[in-house]
């Protein structure tokens, strides 16, 4: 990392290397181990920004209560939190509570396609528990009570002398409509909000968007004056992951909606990456993402035009290749399009931030080195660096590392 000239890492703590039993006694050596890499990024002057939990509940809290779908959830995460902060924040100064919470609430509690893997669509047939219906509104409702009690505790208790900031990194398509029509444009204003406005707005505004409190009814948990007084205003900065941008169009037979009768029918959506038979983008290796570069202005743009402009940091950019036995290392070491990907890309970050006047703070690649992709295992590359799996793991430099030196140096 510091010498393609990068001065940031982000990184995962993983909360059972802190407390193998979700509480009680703190693990030391978890916290040597993240006390050993914080430190040797500060010695190569690379600033660490620190993800609290990304996905990897202890197993003994789902065992006691069942996890984000319990309300104890909101306590012993601050507590694991707060250990953190007493651990690494005089050296940390960039939180982020979750990573995806619209991915875990989504992933784990509705279609069942992620751990605990709850759902109940096609009657049942795929998930032995769950209600999709219900789960994904509850656990997204807790994980916003547990990040705002975390920025309250740190707020009251650390900023002061740490004075760290703290932020929450969001899943997000862009999303355009598939036709000009009307309802097609509303639907699209859905798809939005059922994917970010789900989670940001209730930090701005004090509420879910008003689509969800329509369409969702008695399901979508309320806040109280409290809640509200809690979770209104406790964001630093808004995290964005971003990859891809898909058409939306109206959900008019509402098929889907019967089929599944899930929290992803709510919006009354479709939401494809086609419009007839032409794709929106050019395809990358994985099924779902489609190379839309214009897409990422638009999106800092709409959070500009309906958030008040905070500070954004993209906290994870980035396409893969397949991992094609067939293709010899050094020919997948040539990942041009990969380096077209990133250059289209950060050209319309810096129209966005320097033509449009969107406040973004920072820019992460996904990601640095090939690794285990959650759906796709290894057969998906999205590393700068080339992974050999079949020889002690041994690292090669792609193509795109010289890019990102050679535009680093220059910037």
């Amino acid at each position: 990392m510091a010498d393609i000239g990068m001065d940031a890492y982000r990184f995962s703590i993983a909360w059972s290397r802190i407390f193998p039993n979700g509480t009680g006694d703190v693990n030391q050596a978890g916290i040597d181990h993240y006390n050993k890499l914080i430190n040797a990024l500060l010695a190569k002057g690379i600033k660490p920004y620190v993800t609290l939990f990304h996905w990897d509940l202890p197993q003994a809290l789902e065992d006691r209560y069942s996890g984000w779908l319990s309300h104890q959830i909101i306590n012993d995460f601050a507590h694991y939190a707060e250990t953190c902060f007493n651990a690494f924040g005089d050296r940390v100064d960039h939180w982020i509570t979750f990573n995806e919470p619209h991915t875990l609430a989504i992933q784990g509690y509705d279609v069942g396609l992620q751990a605990p893997g709850h759902c109940s669509i096609l009657l049942r047939l795929l998930c032995r528990g769950g209600n999709s219906r219900t789960e994904p509104y509850i656990v997204a409702h807790n994980i916003l009570l547990s990040h705002s009690t975390v920025v309250n505790i740190y707020k009251r208790k650390y900023k002061a002398v740490q004075k760290g900031s703290i932020g929450i990194a969001f899943d997000i398509m862009w999303y355009e409509p598939v036709s000009n029509s009307p309802k097609d444009i509303a639907a699209t204003q859905r798809a939005l909000d059922f994917h970010l406005g789900w989670f940001l707005d209730p930090f701005f505004f004090g509420n879910y968007p008003s689509s969800m409190r329509e369409r969702v009814g008695t399901r979508l948990p309320t806040f109280s004056p409290d809640d509200v007084a809690l979770v209104k205003g406790s964001l630093d900065f808004v995290g964005i992951n971003h990859y891809t941008t898909y058409y939306a169009m109206e959900n008019s037979t509402n098929f889907i909606g019967v089929l599944f009768n899930d929290a992803l029918a709510d919006s009354g959506t479709i939401n494809l990456p086609f419009r007839g038979l032409h794709a929106i983008g050019d395809k990358a290796s994985s099924i779902w993402l489609y190379i839309v570069p214009n897409g990422l202005r638009s999106l800092m743009n709409y959070i500009k035009r309906n958030y008040g402009n905070p500070p954004v940091i993209i906290t994870e950019n980035g396409m893969d290749d397949s991992n094609n036995p067939l293709i010899s290392i050094d020919d997948a070491l040539k990942d041009d399009k990969r380096i077209r990907y990133h250059s289209e890309y950060l050209g319309n970050l810096s129209a966005a931030i320097r033509d449009d006047g969107c406040d973004v703070r920072g820019y992460f690649v996904w990601s640095l080195l090939d690794n285990w992709e959650w759906a796709a295992g290894y057969t998906s590359r999205f590393g700068l660096y080339y992974v050999d799996y079949k020889d002690s793991l041994k690292r090669y430099p792609k193509k795109s590392v010289q890019w990102f030196r050679k535009l680093l140096s220059s910037a």
